[in-house]
């Protein structure tokens, strides 16, 4: 903060001002401070006008999360979450959801399994390769988070990733102590995940600020704040996506919401509203991409009418 003197006539009126940069752009907070003061007043009147500015940021930035929302944007992003209800789950065809989910969060970090053959590997006693072994796993995190009590924790988090990668990868359950970024077919940086020195401060953030909002916001906004900014910290060496999603879903079955599965053939808009997200703090495209991929997952899942 500085302050900022102008000139009128013989007199001088005094800001204080406050600059910060917001989607690229220096942006400025001033406020006025009095007229041809001395120096014993400019002091007194600083502190209170540093104390205001303070304050006016906190709002801005919500911070852990450093994205803001007026009631009005609250109301507007909750109210989208009415598109998507289904009243307990009636005719929710959970066999066919887990394959199709199965097959499509690996099929987006590149695996080679077919849709058609993961009934089969799922049926086998033991795996033959990673692939099939990461298929298993996977299933098996669909059917914990289908069915635990258990609240949203980092404990919960690195469950999750174990139950998919255990036998597939050496670091299965176990947060990154490297740093990760992730680059496109072209070799340029789309994503840098947050620095290992803050990996550990980041991660209890999000779980105490779940903690702290859950109630404020209706499930399917909870769950793709929870899963973007999951996805923004990138905890893992590798297989952040596939615990991203059941996050997703976690926190949709904690409020009795259907699950929803990401098509492979929407990966590219999928990435692109994280991008989004991570640059922009801009929510809504997630939002309003989850509601089309609920579409289809109730369309090939649901059985009974959706109320």
């Amino acid at each position: 903060m500085f302050i900022e003197k102008r000139k009128v006539g013989k007199s001088t009126k005094y800001y204080l001002v406050y600059s910060y940069r917001e989607k690229g752009r220096v942006k400025k907070i001033r406020h006025y401070l009095g007229l041809n003061l001395t120096k014993e007043e400019l002091l007194k009147v600083k502190d209170e006008a540093e104390q205001q500015i303070k304050k006016e940021l906190d709002e801005l930035r919500t911070e852990i999360f450093n994205f803001a929302l007026t009631k009005n944007q609250l109301a507007k992003l909750n109210s989208y979450d009415a598109q998507i209800k289904v009243h307990h789950l009636q005719g929710f065809n959970w066999k066919k959801f887990t394959e199709q989910f199965t097959y499509s969060t690996n099929a987006i970090e590149g695996s080679s399994v077919q849709l058609d053959q993961v009934p089969e590997i799922l049926e086998k006693k033991k795996a033959k390769d990673s692939e099939e072994l990461e298929t298993k796993g996977v299933a098996k995190a669909v059917d914990f988070i289908k069915s635990t009590k258990e609240e949203l924790s980092l404990e919960l988090i690195k469950k999750l990733h174990k139950l998919c990668f255990e036998g597939s990868k050496h670091f299965a359950g176990q947060f990154r102590n490297c740093e990760v970024v992730i680059r496109n077919g072209r070799g340029e940086l789309i994503h840098a995940g947050v620095p290992v020195s803050k990996l550990d401060e980041a991660l209890k953030e999000l779980i105490e600020w779940h903690k702290k909002n859950k109630k404020k916001f209706k499930p399917l906004i909870l769950a793709a704040i929870i899963h973007n900014q999951f996805e923004h910290i990138h905890p893992f060496q590798d297989g952040n996506g596939r615990v991203g999603r059941l996050l997703l879903n976690f926190i949709l079955l904690k409020s009795k919401h259907p699950p929803v599965n990401i098509s492979l053939e929407d990966r590219a808009e999928y990435y692109n509203t994280l991008q989004e997200y991570s640059k922009n703090q801009n929510l809504r495209p997630t939002v309003i991409f989850l509601i089309k991929q609920y579409k289809k997952t109730l369309k090939q899942v649901t059985t009974k009418k959706r109320k």
